[in-house]
């Protein structure tokens, strides 16, 4: 019965705190490039130049950071994080151009101290079924942040007035208090010694995830910092409907995660194949869309290999690594897909301005088929993993 009220504890913790983080760090990478464009009249290159500082910074603080530091530290680091996201609210409320650009890579460090914590929890649980379980409620708790985060955002852009935009960071600010305040209950691992470095880059289970993890994340990188922008363009839309259409697509991303957490796959060859199809005609049909109504339901479409990739990305690592690996696999993997969160965007702005932004997008396929046919060649035989 104790094991049983642990485990609850731990798994309505988990969820809450997930959901107030990653509520809070989409907002504001969601939130920066229309922010950058409409209020301080960027281009759609230094729009996404926003993003890329975000997760550079992101970037050096998952990759460099939270691997150095033992659990002890990294338990204060991870606090202080969640506090420091509350203060970046509110400047970002008061912001002008250059506090803009000062500000957003804190936001990115303190994120790269949040988000490699939150995986590692979920997955401290001995038993394996257990710890899967916790993945994926860890996954769906993501995708339900995902759902009210754009919700609040769109209901605040539609009644903010010409002040919208800053007013999202002020509606943000009890989402993320609540995070500081849970951050002080979340488990670390309790060992004095963890593996860093070459080992964990070395592991199956962080090369199977880097491969898996990209067939997704390069088109959603993209669609991160332009979906408003693309749909507002291409089909003439205020700022609210066009921000909208972040929410069927992470409506059917929960309810993916939501089964896959209450059904947690057994085997992962097929669900991760069909995933992978399920992208790349998806991305193509979005950016072919002759109406918005089609746009919307292609999106929604694309929310399921975004709630299947991650937390299968996620199991290939607990299944591959010991606890003593498993703080560097998670913070290297995370910082890889910072490392396409940072690129992408900045590529695309790029492109766009030479060929436009839809067929910019559409160049994307390119390497999410090459990935595709990696994965499959190196791992489809490996019953361990797969």
């Amino acid at each position: 019965m104790d094991r049983l009220k642990s485990f609850a504890y731990m798994a309505i913790t988990l969820a809450l705190i997930t959901i107030a983080s990653r509520a809070t760090n989409n907002m504001i990478v969601t939130t920066l490039p229309p922010f950058g464009k409409y209020v301080f009249g960027f281009s759609n290159l230094f729009s996404g130049f926003l993003d890329t500082l975000i997760y550079i910074s992101t970037f050096i603080s998952t990759s460099y950071l939270n691997p150095l530091l033992n659990p002890i530290k990294r338990r204060k680091a991870f606090i202080i994080s969640n506090i420091a996201i509350v203060i970046v609210l509110i400047i970002y409320f008061f912001a002008n151009q250059y506090i803009l650009w000062l500000v957003t890579p804190v936001a990115g460090i303190a994120s790269g101290l949040i988000l490699p914590n939150l995986i590692t929890s979920a997955s401290l649980v001995n038993e394996r079924r257990l710890a899967e379980k916790l993945l994926g409620l860890y996954s769906t708790s993501l995708s339900i942040s995902l759902i009210i985060g754009p919700s609040l955002e769109s209901y605040v852009l539609k009644i903010g007035g010409s002040e919208a935009y800053r007013a999202v960071f002020i509606a943000f600010l009890p989402i993320a208090l609540l995070g500081a305040v849970l951050s002080f209950t979340i488990r670390f691992p309790d060992i004095s010694t963890e593996k860093r470095g070459k080992n964990a880059l070395r592991n199956k289970g962080f090369i199977s995830s880097i491969l898996s993890i990209t067939t997704y994340n390069v088109p959603f990188a993209a669609l991160t910092a332009f979906l408003t922008i693309y749909a507002k363009t291409k089909f003439d839309l205020p700022n609210d409907v066009a921000y909208f259409s972040y929410i069927p697509f992470f409506a059917l991303s929960f309810l993916t995660r939501s089964y896959m957490t209450i059904r947690p796959f057994k085997t992962l060859r097929l669900p991760l194949l069909v995933s992978i199809l399920i992208t790349i005609c998806g991305l193509l049909g979005i950016i072919l869309s002759p109406s918005y109504l089609t746009f919307i339901l292609l999106m929604a479409i694309l929310g399921i290999p975004h709630g299947s990739i991650f937390p299968m990305s996620t199991i290939m690592i607990a299944r591959s690594t010991t606890q003593d690996e498993r703080n560097a696999a998670n913070s290297y993997f995370l910082a890889y897909n910072n490392i396409l969160f940072m690129g992408v965007p900045a590529i695309v702005g790029y492109l766009s301005s030479l060929i436009g932004l839809g067929n910019a997008m559409l160049l994307l396929e390119i390497p999410v088929v090459i990935a595709s046919i990696a994965f499959f060649v190196k791992f489809w035989s490996d019953n361990s993993l797969l």
